[in-house]
């Protein structure tokens, strides 16, 4: 079919868009021959019958690149206007022009075939809705990836193999320079100093939020390097940040190490890139010891161990956890001996302190089953604590020295770095003070600007020193020879330091974790079987009674309780209790005993009363022994006070009972005095305060 076949009056009466593009500014600058072929392309279109009004140029996306459409606001627009039918020739050099993805081309014929919107380049006319100038295109945009594809792995192809040998040039890392041959430490010792001082802080804190809070705490300031404008390279000071520790802390060129290839990136949709952090073995190049390092490659991966400790939502299969608040000294170490997950800690409030429980909860969560085994934390904490100051006694002498004297090369490092920025503010200020001097009278702009430089300088040295003179002020002074001494008597005598209140749980913990790697709790009966492993290898066991509940800690001991069953065969709950406490007996609870006590335990431990054990013997309540006599109950009564009946009071209500009548029975006899009647002692209504048992 000829050119002008596919060209009809539909084509004619609607609009020709032409889109020009160049990959990057510097084409754009230097390329120019290429820009004006494209905008010739207006001659071809005119040449096939459409009107120079008719032309629309896009040329917004010069300086981009054709990989992707999502900062094309052009192309999207040109896409735009063609789905809507206005377009009726689209133009461009070449297909490279308009796109470089398969996806984004491929998109473009589409709509062109459905639109019926023709696409002219430098090699022809083509109409998208016939199926011979779609392969044709469609040949020609998957050629135009290709190329892109080839042009970007010879060039990823030579970084490499530079970066093998270990001469591709990066950027070098915060407290080195590159020499011209190879990295070296940063001549500035305040900035050495400080990348220094962060290892260090690490090293001992284990923590990059308290590397942060110690830089804060101390005033150290973080250096960093200007990466663009007309300051670059430029090393300016502010406040350490935890993302910039991160950064360090990950970096193995910090060891002296070579590396490339660490991350890998992946194309999403909308231009967006993702990049993801690869594990050692899939490192591209790896070169170890190729310049000075910080920190040792050993060091370095064990900084990485403890920041994947340290990470909150590192993994449901995570083993251990760091150190945090709280009284339960084995938080993060405990290991369930039964199914082998990670026990978690839960607190609870006994007498005003919170007391740890350690559970292996993980399949309830997961699958809604019961936990599986919950053991109080109480005494274990204490018995674990006593297998630790057992294996750390002997060492602890010489800990003491390194510890003294690591305080005092810590104190004397962070004085010098604070020194430093005093002395760098200074000669700031004397370098404004030069160039002011310098300057012409004449000249009274400059001059005008670089007295204001001074002023600020000399301003910011007035500001620093006194921080630093802040500082020093509120600072501790050097321990004397008797802190000295007491220091050493409590390093000498570890479980003192140990069980000392003013020690936070928290270096507890730290302690215990230079030693233990983990411990396995396992819950037989009454015992709890302990499993502790050492950092070593080596392992330990040990078992431990479960510690009471509240209800046996508060039981009331089995001797007053045989006490109390002995005594109801003749006393009343009331006169019990007060046997009791004349004996110095107190409950559970450590409280005094009361009718009601007494009366609770009975009942607790099946303990009959003494009214029962009467009433058992036979003994007559008194309506029984009215009935039998015939007699008014209220004359019973008054025949026990007086002792014409055998009678006894059996409870705390003054309710009596009678002893069976065996004899003659009594009658009422008036006239005759019931003293002269009298056959047995009184019974008296009144509760009786002698003690009438002794055990």
């Amino acid at each position: 079919m000829s050119v002008t076949s596919k060209v009809t009056g539909e084509h004619l009466s609607r609009l020709t868009y032409l889109y020009v593009r160049q990959s990057s500014l510097r084409q754009v600058q230097e390329n120019r021959e290429s820009t004006a072929r494209q905008y010739d392309l207006k001659r071809r279109a005119q040449a096939l019958g459409w009107h120079s009004e008719q032309i629309v140029v896009i040329d917004e996306d010069l300086g981009l690149s054709g990989t992707s459409s999502a900062q094309r606001n052009g192309f999207q627009r040109l896409v735009a206007e063609v789905g809507l039918g206005r377009v009726g020739l689209v133009m461009g050099l070449e297909v490279s022009r308009l796109a470089r993805s398969s996806t984004d081309w491929h998109r473009l014929l589409e709509i062109c075939a459905l639109s019926e919107t023709l696409i002219l380049d430098e090699d022809g006319l083509y109409d998208p809705s016939h199926f011979n100038d779609r392969l044709l295109l469609g040949l020609k945009g998957t050629m135009s990836e290709a190329e892109l594809h080839v042009l970007k792995a010879r060039l990823v192809g030579g970084q490499l193999n530079k970066a093998r040998r270990g001469e591709l040039w990066i950027r070098p890392p915060l407290g080195y320079i590159f020499d011209g041959q190879r990295l070296a430490f940063d001549p500035d010792e305040q900035i050495q100093g400080t990348v220094r001082l962060l290892f260090e802080t690490f090293r001992r804190t284990g923590s990059a939020v308290q590397v942060v809070r110690h830089f804060s705490r101390e005033g150290i300031q973080w250096p960093r390097r200007l990466a663009s404008g007309p300051r670059a390279g430029e090393v300016v000071w502010a406040a350490l940040e935890h993302s910039r520790v991160l950064n360090v802390l990950h970096n193995p060129r910090y060891t002296g190490a070579y590396v490339y290839g660490r991350t890998r990136q992946r194309k999403l949709g909308g231009g967006q890139v993702r990049y993801r952090r690869l594990p050692q073995e899939e490192w591209q190049v790896f070169l170890p010891n190729v310049h000075p390092g910080y920190i040792t490659w050993e060091e370095y991966e064990a900084n990485q161990v403890k920041l994947r400790e340290n990470a909150n939502g590192y993994g449901a299969d995570r083993r251990k956890s760091p150190p945090r608040e709280g009284p339960a000294l084995l938080q993060g170490l405990v290991l369930c001996g039964i199914c082998g997950q990670r026990m978690t800690v839960r607190y609870y409030v006994s007498q005003g302190h919170p007391v740890p429980d350690y559970v292996c909860q993980r399949r309830g969560i997961q699958a809604a089953e019961p936990i599986c085994q919950s053991i109080p934390g109480s005494g274990l904490d204490e018995a674990i604590a006593q297998v630790v100051l057992e294996a750390m006694t002997p060492a602890s002498l010489e800990i003491a020295l390194e510890v003294f004297e690591e305080l005092r090369a810590r104190k004397t490092e962070v004085n010098r770095l604070r020194l430093a920025q005093v002395q760098r503010a200074r000669e700031e200020a004397e370098l404004a003070q030069r160039q002011y001097m310098l300057v012409r009278p004449e000249n009274r702009l400059v001059a005008d600007q670089l007295e204001r430089q001074w002023n600020e300088k000399l301003q910011a040295l007035s500001l620093a020193e006194e921080e630093y003179r802040r500082i020093c002020e509120s600072e501790s002074p050097e321990l004397s020879e008797g802190d000295k001494e007491r220091i050493l008597l409590l390093a000498s005598d570890l479980p003192r330091v140990w069980k000392d209140p003013r020690t936070p749980a928290r270096d507890r913990k730290r302690m215990l974790r230079l030693l233990i790697e983990d411990v396995t709790l396992k819950r037989q009966g009454k015992i709890i079987r302990i499993g502790i492993r050492w950092k070593g290898g080596t392992t330990t066991s040990l078992q431990q009674p479960v510690p009471p509940n509240a209800a046996e800690r508060f039981r009331t001991p089995p001797d007053i309780v045989e006490q109390i069953r002995a005594l109801t065969m003749e006393q009343t709950d009331g006169e019990i209790a007060a046997a009791l406490n004349c004996r110095g007996l107190r409950t559970g609870r450590g409280k005094k005993f009361t009718r009601q006590i007494v009366r609770n335990l009975r009942r607790a431990y099946d303990i009959r009363s003494f009214q029962e054990h009467m009433r058992e013997a036979g003994w007559l309540t008194t309506r029984e022994v009215a009935a039998q006599l015939g007699i008014h109950h209220q004359t019973a009564q008054k025949f026990a006070r007086e002792g014409v009946l055998r009678a006894c009071r059996v409870n705390d209500k003054d309710e009596i009972l009678f002893e069976p009548i065996t004899g003659p029975r009594p009658v009422a006899q008036p006239g005759k005095r019931f003293k002269d009647r009298r056959r047995y002692p009184k019974c008296s209504s009144k509760r009786r305060n002698e003690v009438q048992y002794e055990a």
